[in-house]
């Protein structure tokens, strides 16, 4: 199967209809989505497909860019892009295959396909029979569709595993940034194209498409055993960023009739094992991956910058500013494709609140090999007027430093309703921050909306009243679910009651909120707030 030529990826067309089909089938202006199984396949399509466009067909220019933007090519102008690297994207047969290594590695025994999946139970969670939550058997054959998709998954967010097992470029479970049109119902075209850069804001020499600096499967594998054996940025062309393979994997397929256990289709091969070695490909130092967010040491310039990776709690609007603003500051550097959009490609985008384009975040919630959770978020991509940059992002800022505030006395005085001794109660209270920022979502960006059209770069007093109040509101609400939520008679009451009093307090007169108050110069809004 060729994955440049073969029907092997679904789509979702304008009308709901689903249908299996070629890859050139992206510049159908029909087609607006992939349709897939697995969220993680999901933005894992995206990213294959945004890296092939990068690769084959990167625009000269802005004007080239929109242009394409505007008139994709058809399907066959397309197709004979391709083929210019169709050699490289054989999953099986002769040769080199995709993303697999040229070592057949036949002295490594097969192990089950369904340790492709990142979250998939390992070999001594199976043996301790300690696979509560996330079952065994989840993916024991696989088509070879879902088996490429699951393999390129793996190979993009390779998460620590074992001794020499490593991990991906941007370290294990990345969080990827990506621009959406405003439109939901845009084609694929366009929402692919939106995150693929010009020769003019990327440079870089034309790729050897035959060369392993490109494509890594295509040479054998840089064993890294020993010393002296890593990658750095400067030893393979930055497009290979795209296609980086730190796992030794080789994909066992069997001609047989069977169902695929994630896409529920018959299928006429089967993959159910694949073999695997360490020591693969070791991707070290900084790699500024065009997908991703970054950060740095300000006070360490030397020191390798690290991608941002999928936490508990989520991608909530507290990161919003980060993922979409260089902050030299903060040390804080912006995906790529996110930065070159507001730099170069903004300009041709109606940029009314309620028109912005779309900045998409996602990615796993990695503890070392452990999968803790798949995040997705959305928020608006919007532009800074350059005169009042500094002003409206320390704004901004200031505005989340406040949330914060109140989220920590509202979570403080919620286990001090829970708990006879709250400082020393464990467990997991990620829980009510996670509904307190989502609570507060859209009056945070209402506040945004204001703050954008503030001629100064500073919040009226009128817009700072209601976001305070915003977010008092949504804190003693909060609380009241989850404290004081129960109707039956309960002892505990008193310490209940004692403990929204502490908050309220909090709210209404401390030496923060006070603060805030005369900076903005709410004395004579008091009753709003009330």
């Amino acid at each position: 199967m060729n994955l440049l030529t073969s029907h092997w990826l679904s789509y979702r067309f304008r009308d709901g209809s689903e249908q299996q089909l070629p890859l050139t089938a992206i510049a159908n202006p029909d087609v607006v989505d992939f349709a897939l199984p697995r969220a993680d396949f999901h933005g894992a399509a995206y990213q294959f497909a945004i890296g092939l466009l990068q690769t084959v067909m990167a625009p000269q220019d802005k004007y080239d860019w929109h242009e394409r933007y505007l008139t994709p090519p058809d399907e066959s102008a397309l197709a004979a892009a391709f083929t210019k690297v169709e050699h490289a994207f054989e999953l099986d047969g002769d040769g080199p295959h995709f993303m697999q290594d040229l070592d057949p590695l036949d002295a490594a025994s097969p192990v089950p396909v369904s340790g492709l999946l990142i979250e998939a139970p390992g070999g001594n969670t199976l043996k301790l029979n300690t696979d509560h939550f996330i079952k065994r058997g989840i993916a024991e054959t696989l088509s070879p569709e879902m088996a490429a998709l699951a393999l390129f998954t793996l190979q993009i967010n390779a998460p620590a595993g074992g001794q020499g097992h490593r991990t991906g470029l941007r370290g294990g479970g990345p969080l990827t940034t990506l621009v959406l049109p405003h439109e939901e119902d845009a084609s694929l075209w366009q929402k692919l194209w939106l995150n693929v850069q010009s020769r003019e804001s990327w440079t870089y020499k034309d790729p050897d498409y035959h060369s392993a600096e490109l494509f890594p499967w295509l040479g054998k594998t840089r064993i890294s055993k020993n010393k002296g054996s890593d990658i750095y940025a400067h030893d393979v062309h930055p497009l290979a960023m795209f296609w980086a393979m730190p796992r030794r994997i080789r994909l066992l397929f069997e001609q047989q009739e069977g169902i695929c256990q994630l896409s529920l289709k018959a299928c006429s091969t089967v993959c159910r094992q694949y073999r695997t070695s360490n020591y693969g490909n070791n991707y070290v130092g900084t790699w500024l991956h065009p997908l991703t967010h970054y950060r740095s040491n300000p006070k360490k310039p030397d020191e390798d910058y690290l991608s941002t990776k999928g936490q508990p709690g989520g991608i909530q609007y507290k990161q919003w500013h980060s993922l979409s603003f260089v902050d030299a500051a903060e040390g804080s550097h912006p995906a790529q494709v996110i930065q070159d959009f507001l730099l170069h490609k903004s300009e041709y985008f109606y940029f009314d609140w309620g028109e912005a384009p779309r900045l998409w975040a996602f990615g796993f919630d990695m503890d070392n090999m452990k999968a803790r959770g798949w995040y997705n978020s959305e928020f608006p991509l919007i532009r800074l007027n350059p005169d009042l940059r500094d002003e409206l992002l320390n704004e901004i800022k200031s505005m989340q430093s406040l949330a914060q505030e109140v989220l920590w006395h509202c979570r403080t005085q919620i286990k001090a309703a829970w708990f006879d001794k709250p400082a020393d109660a464990k467990g997991d209270t990620s829980h009510i921050d996670l509904q307190f920022w989502q609570r507060t979502q859209n009056d945070f960006f209402q506040m945004v909306a204001a703050l954008l059209n503030a001629p100064d770069g500073r919040l009226t007093p009128e817009a700072a009243a209601r976001w305070l109040w915003a977010l008092s509101r949504h804190a003693k609400t909060l609380f009241d679910d989850l404290a004081l939520s129960n109707l039956y008679p309960d002892r505990e009451m008193y310490k209940k009651i004692r403990a929204r009093r502490q908050l309220t307090g909090w709210l209404a007169g401390s030496k923060r909120i006070r603060q805030f108050s005369q900076d903005y110069r709410l004395d004579t809004l008091t009753e709003e707030l009330a």
